[in-house]
């Protein structure tokens, strides 16, 4: 007898965690992600990020069928000129600002995903600088892989997989704390813009320009990883224009691509050069940069560059504050555009109101909690969203609170 998908899911797929969401999706278009069923969902956290422009936007797909018609992988990165790979590392150079007495990165490495350009970025930190040590953050997250799991805070994903990297100095985001740890062991500054995982958190501009001083000062590179806030979810193309400041290194993955697997590492030509020689092949991948992902990531560029949406994030981010803001349990709402968190206190609220708003009748929404912050909610649409969309979400939501806060949930739980 055949097998449902759900059952091939659970039976053949690799597990993740022991609750699963199991929401089965037929297709998705916009802000929607359609069941079987026939009810939709509509997706207010991007598939994490990623669905910045919407799922399948009919720009990208058209992208990803041209290339698919032109040619596929060729051979290992760096080696054969794509012109879907200068292409998106012309326009992604576009995006980037001028910040008088800083050298602006405009050398690319594409990567499959943010794990694998934050692992490239401290090879490359190491091997510029002869330093051993990067200094991090705590309640940060960069990734799943070795290096990025080491570079991470919060101990609990990292049981049973030490020995991680050595050398990584770990300090508040924020503090004062973290800029003296700053010395001449160190190779590398790796800081997210808005410490995402860790519930949004933002540090003032002063902090950011201090941060950035000390490590011209001690010639310390410092890395912005925007895999999460960049690519106009904060209103502007990236989070660190909010603070007058330039890495050295910049990181994206996730929004870029407009659904495909793509994430790059920038620096400066001067910089990243030290790749091709002791060794050769300093860093190698077979598919990082694939054209198709990057014909997907420039016409995703092409379409935020085209449309209104970058300036609409700020409107649309003031409207969900208006209309959540005031809610029961509701004490604050953190981020900056369309990257925000809604603080509810407790895991018990948090995990009701996500599943009110996936098991009602009619429609539905998809959102989640953080992994190092479970009392909040994840609020991060595509900034494609139009008002009439961002009203049913906000309405859900706002019915979901309404109900946590009449059922009194005083007791907490654990999400894991």
């Amino acid at each position: 007898m055949p097998r449902s998908n759900r059952q091939l899911f659970l039976s053949h797929l690799a597990q993740t965690s022991p609750a699963p969401l199991l929401l089965e999706v037929e297709r998705a278009e916009g802000v929607w992600m359609y069941e079987p069923s026939g009810h939709r969902v509509l997706d207010m956290i991007s598939g994490i990020g990623v669905s910045t422009v919407g799922h399948r936007h009919p720009d990208v797909v058209s992208a990803i069928k041209t290339q698919a018609d032109r040619y596929l992988h060729l051979m290992v990165y760096g080696e054969v000129v794509q012109t879907a790979q200068t292409a998106l590392a012309e326009a992604l150079l576009g995006t980037l600002p001028n910040v008088p007495g800083y050298t602006t990165p405009d050398c690319f490495y594409f990567t499959n995903s943010g794990s694998e350009a934050v692992d490239g970025a401290i090879k490359l930190a190491k091997r510029a600088t002869g330093r051993p040590d990067v200094v991090v953050c705590h309640h940060a997250y960069h990734g799943g892989t070795n290096g990025a799991l080491s570079a991470g805070g919060g101990d609990y994903f990292k049981q049973g997989y030490h020995p991680l990297l050595p050398g990584m100095q770990r300090g508040i985001f924020g503090s004062t704390q973290l800029l003296d740890l700053i010395c001449d062991q160190t190779a590398a500054v790796l800081v997210e813009t808005m410490q995402g995982e860790a519930g949004i958190r933002t540090a003032c501009k002063s902090w950011w320009q201090a941060l950035r001083q000390r490590c011209h000062e001690t010639g310390t590179l410092l890395i912005l990883d925007e895999i999460q806030s960049g690519v106009g979810r904060t209103g502007k193309w990236w989070g660190f224009e909010h603070y007058g400041i330039m890495p050295d290194m910049l990181l994206s993955a996730k929004g870029i691509g407009g659904g495909m697997p793509i994430g790059f590492f920038a620096a400066h030509h001067s910089l990243m050069s030290v790749f091709a020689d002791t060794p050769v092949l300093g860093h190698i991948t077979t598919f990082g940069g694939h054209p198709v992902s990057c014909a997907a990531a420039l016409a995703t560029i092409h379409l935020l560059e085209s449309q209104p949406w970058m300036d609409e994030v700020p409107h649309k981010a003031a409207y969900i504050r208006e209309r959540l803001g005031h809610l029961p349990y509701v004490t604050e709402i953190r981020g900056i555009g369309l990257l925000m968190a809604v603080e509810l206190g407790s895991y018990a609220r948090v995990r009701f109101v996500i599943d009110y708003a996936l098991q009602r009748n009619g429609d539905r929404l998809l959102t989640d909690w953080f992994l190092y912050c479970d009392t909040a909610i994840r609020v991060a649409p595509p900034i494609s969203i139009s008002q009439d969309e961002l009203r049913i979400a906000c309405d859900i939501l706002t019915i979901g609170i309404m109900e946590a806060a009449k059922a009194d949930l005083t007791a907490d739980l654990t999400p894991l």
